[in-house]
């Protein structure tokens, strides 16, 4: 692993950061966007409780009883969500209702046919197996129109045609998913059983570490969270801010550390420690700090698999390789190296220039989410090098536990906001802009820290 890191460089790096932070920020500059949560949140409290769900019923008869022909056509990019009573009994027509969101912000009932009409149709209806477009970006032609239902005024829509997944959606969720894949196969092949063994070895660093980690940093994202007013106004920013603090450490914290002449076989025991232990803290944690949040549901279950299929597999393919092929696995470590914080960049450049609509909603991503995430990253690294020099870890071991707990695996962070974004009804992406930007910025707090760390955490020289 020091080898690897030793035959990186990235000569420019500086110049690329700045020029993507610019890109961010000035489309964080424009004008806000125009929609409205409220609907959404009516419904879905609906859906949560059942206390009454005959609106849902109420709201898809008025829907088919409009006069389509006076309608307004219209054509824009969005997604398709759909809404289910939890708890209630009857039929999908009476439990469940379709929306359709414009990126924009505008959301609409979506005016869907009786379930016979559709079979009768079969594959010719554009609402035959609504289900497999859930958690696209679609591109939609449909008709408008307004009614009225129990006194209030309803935005409907109905499809002209079945609506299509964007090409660049589909090829970015595919990239995450296999990016994610090999770069935790990279991870595993730098690992031996003997990295574990540091836990026994240096139990000091470790003990310290894994408290940052999972204990310290997600109480930060709490507490700033409810401080800066996320919890309430904001609440899937809240959730973003808790679910990068509960991820593991990546191989950026190891490149990070390597830079900084901190304990590197100290960094990868924590980052290869923290990122099995993910497997219990990550859902847990999440669901125990969002359990209060109004129209938030966590699917522990749906992390756990994630976490198996992306993170706990290809780690184990990754150890198994080196085990059995070990030349091959030193010689393949620096691509895979390299390709972790190509992969990283990729994602997050990916992931900002097909969300741009987003940040034109300063109201949401303004001043005060960009320097909050910026301070959720760096107060990780402060608290984590004043907590480890007060239990008395040297200053190499503090630079790395420092530098681990403030710098996190936004890979994962934004592979897992991604997949059950739809679930938990995130309809603004807002946990996946806060992973995104977390994983941009935490690199500038990464360099900040070690420009710091030469002056406050003084070493002799570079641990092996």
């Amino acid at each position: 692993m020091v080898r690897s890191l030793q035959l990186m460089k990235f000569p420019g790096a500086g110049k690329a950061f700045a020029a993507l932070l610019f890109l961010v920020l000035f489309f964080g500059a424009l004008s806000p966007a125009i929609g409205s949560e409220d609907l959404y949140t009516k419904l879905s409290h609906i859906a949560r409780s059942a206390e009454d769900i005959s609106l849902f019923h109420e709201l898809k008869t008025a829907s088919r009883a409009l006069d389509w022909e006076t309608a307004d056509a219209s054509e824009f990019k969005g997604h398709l969500r759909y809404l289910e009573a939890e708890k209630a009994g009857g039929t999908n027509d009476e439990t469940g209702i379709y929306l359709v969101r414009n990126i924009t912000g505008e959301l609409y009932i979506l005016s869907v046919p009786e379930e016979a009409d559709i079979d009768s149709a079969g594959e010719t209806s554009p609402y035959n197996n609504l289900s497999d477009l859930m958690g696209m970006k679609l591109h939609f032609k449909l008709l408008e129109k307004e009614g009225v239902v129990d006194g209030e005024t309803y935005s409907f829509a109905r499809f002209q045609e079945r609506p299509t997944q964007l090409l660049y959606d589909r090829v970015f969720k595919i990239s995450i998913i296999l990016m994610l894949f090999f770069v935790m196969v990279g991870m595993g092949l730098t690992l031996t059983l003997n990295d574990f063994k540091f836990v026994f070895l240096k139990p000091k660093g470790i003990i310290t570490g894994a408290l940052l980690q999972w204990v310290v940093m997600p109480l930060i994202a709490v507490a700033m969270g409810h401080l800066m007013g996320f919890y309430h106004a904001f609440p899937f920013i809240f959730a973003g801010m808790v679910l990068i603090t509960v991820s593991p450490g990546g191989v950026t914290s190891n490149l990070m550390t390597y830079y900084a002449k901190g304990d590197l076989a100290l960094s990868i025991s924590l980052t290869s420690f923290s990122t099995v232990l993910s497997l219990f803290f990550t859902p847990f944690l999440l669901a125990l700090y969002c359990a209060n949040i109004e129209n938030v549901t966590v699917p522990v279950a749906l992390i756990v698999q994630t976490i198996i299929i992306l993170v706990i597999i290809p780690l184990s393919v990754g150890m198994t390789v080196r085990a059995f092929w070990m030349e091959f696995a030193k010689r393949a470590t620096p691509f895979f190296s390299l390709l972790g914080i190509v992969a990283l960049l990729f994602l997050i450049l990916a992931g900002i220039l097909g969300n741009l609509e987003v940040f034109t909603d300063t109201q949401r991503y303004g001043f005060k989410f960009y320097s909050m995430v910026f301070m959720l990253t760096m107060l990780g690294m402060i608290v984590g090098a004043v907590i480890s020099k007060l239990f008395g870890v040297d200053n190499a071991q503090t630079r790395a536990v420092s530098l681990e707990t403030g710098l996190r695996n936004a890979s994962l962070a934004m592979a897992i906001a991604i997949l059950i974004q739809d679930y938990m009804g995130d309809f603004y992406s807002s946990m996946f802009i806060t992973s995104a930007f977390f994983g941009l910025l935490m690199y500038a707090a990464g360099f900040l820290s070690i420009a710091v760390f030469k002056k406050l955490l003084p070493v002799d020289s570079r641990p092996l």
